[in-house]
């Protein structure tokens, strides 16, 4: 079969200059780019984990390029990562003070305030039958809860300012680390319990010794996960109100104005540092776990 993929694309390719040498060009880079990365990631070599994704990004960025360059699309509908670049350097100045305002201010923040609440509560709840029959079910609906709901509540209650955006991401990044700590701190098994029993280690003992670090793998989960909600509830928070500064607000700021190139700057900025907010988690995860089997080359 891998000996017929040449014939393929060299096919596809045939027909789609038939058809339009524009959508023949465009197929042609994307077969050529998705053959040489397929090839490339047989490898076994250390810098073949970052090329692969690295190519990948790349073959996307000049396909975009190439497809509005060639189909002549508006930059109304979609401007060219060329363009969008151009934004950005022309707008560092507002996209660092709208990076602040967000992230730093109002998802980091906010993320630091419900991890935190969220790990002292499952250890309340992993103490206390009763919580943990009550507050889960609680915990549960309140995640059920849309942000497009709650992000107006906070921002009557705590004004306009950074401290609603870090309330909503609060309400939205709580409930996905209680659950996995929950979790966490239920995983060690009862030979393990029984044996710092047998040590007269207390409840406290035995928590930080045996169940918070055998917990760590769950906990870190729940942490990454939150990395992409944090961000995503700072930003649309600032829809229903914000001071004149932050990613949520130039957002809707320039749709009225048609400004898509600007959108699309603060769109990559939003990638760009979710992506290593995500990073930095992780390899604090591969830090403090390294014990692990998932850790283990």
């Amino acid at each position: 079969m891998r000996n017929l993929w040449p014939f393929l694309v060299l096919a596809v390719v045939a027909l789609a200059l038939v058809l339009d040498w524009r959508l023949g060009l465009v197929l042609a880079l994307w077969l050529g780019a998705w053959l040489f990365n397929a090839g490339l990631a047989e490898g076994r070599a250390p810098w073949r984990r970052y090329a692969v994704p690295a190519i990948f990004g790349i073959a996307v960025l000049a396909l975009w390029e190439m497809a509005v360059a060639l189909y002549a699309i508006s930059p109304v509908i979609l401007p060219a990562p060329s363009a969008i670049w151009a934004r950005m350097t022309a707008s560092v100045p507002t996209l660092w003070a709208d990076f602040v305002q967000t992230f730093v201010k109002g998802a980091l923040s906010g993320y630091v305030i419900g991890c935190g609440a969220a790990v002292l509560t499952a250890i309340a709840i992993d103490r206390s039958p009763f919580l943990q029959r009550g507050l889960l079910p609680v915990g549960n609906f309140v995640a059920a809860l849309p942000i497009v709901g709650i992000a107006p509540i906070m921002v009557m209650w705590f004004g306009f300012d950074w401290q609603s955006k870090a309330a909503v991401v609060v309400v939205m990044v709580f409930f996905p680390v209680l659950v996995n700590t929950v979790a966490g701190l239920a995983a060690t098994d009862r030979m393990q319990r029984d044996l710092m029993a047998t040590y007269s280690a207390s409840y406290w003992q035995s928590l930080w010794k045996l169940r918070l670090p055998a917990a760590m793998p769950f906990i870190f989960n729940g942490l990454k996960i939150a990395t992409t909600l944090a961000l995503i509830g700072a930003i649309v928070a600032e829809f229903f109100g914000s001071p004149i500064v932050g990613m949520g607000f130039r957002i809707t700021a320039e749709i009225g104005r048609l400004g898509l190139d600007m959108i699309w700057a603060e769109i990559a900025v939003a990638a760009l540092a979710g992506s290593a907010f995500y990073g930095v988690v992780a390899m604090i995860e591969k830090w403090v776990t390294f014990w692990h089997p998932s850790q283990r080359n």
